[in-house]
């Protein structure tokens, strides 16, 4: 069961993210508000977002917000579960919108990055002032080589930024690995300041 606060899923690509956080929200007893970040850009990502449709329980309810989540959510009743799927496709969002792309390296990107961060931080404040049960389900993005394109080093940054900030608010937070959750705090997790 999901008490009130937000909880943050967090792991690699297909690693069981979703899918833990949904079975989170089955176990729910009150309200279910599923708000999906993905946009259909190319019919590959259409298909991903039909299934992921046809994975949700009909009652639940799923507001399609790309970019606002909080606006999509300022009516919320206490008592509500929120899963936000996903960070990772909002944050993209957020610098997609705010870049045009002759500014991906230059210091427009950090100025657009920093107003990603600040709709996080928002976010995140929202989700201790309410009393609702918030889901995050967000990606690991960092593990890898340094990305060879300045959009994608500004997008892998600010995205491991944004993780930590929701981590720091969070009451729970877990790791998916090879469908499997670890919840951090419990494992014994030490915060990082910087």
């Amino acid at each position: 069961m999901v008490t009130p606060g937000l909880t943050v899923v967090t792991g690699g690509a297909r690693a069981g993210k979703t899918a833990f956080a949904l079975q989170l929200a089955r176990a729910h007893v009150g309200p279910v508000i599923y708000v999906a970040t993905a946009e259909a850009g190319d019919d590959e990502m259409a298909v991903r977002i039909q299934r992921h449709r046809a994975e949700r329980p009909r009652h639940w309810r799923t507001i399609e917000e790309p970019v606002d989540p909080l606006a999509a959510l300022a009516s919320v009743l206490p008592g509500t579960l929120v899963v936000l799927d996903c960070v990772t496709l909002w944050v993209s969002n957020l610098l997609l919108a705010a870049l045009p792309r002759a500014a991906w390296d230059t210091t427009e990107g950090e100025t657009a990055a920093q107003r990603a961060l600040t709709a996080v931080r928002e976010f995140a404040a929202w989700c201790e002032r309410r009393q609702v049960s918030v889901v995050a389900v967000t990606n690991e993005v960092g593990l890898g080589i340094v990305p060879a394109d300045p959009l994608t080093r500004l997008y892998r940054d600010t995205l491991g930024h944004a993780n930590r900030l929701l981590a720091a608010h969070a009451e729970r937070v877990y790791l998916a690995v090879a469908g499997l959750a670890l919840e951090l705090r419990t494992a014994g997790a030490v915060a990082v300041n910087g």
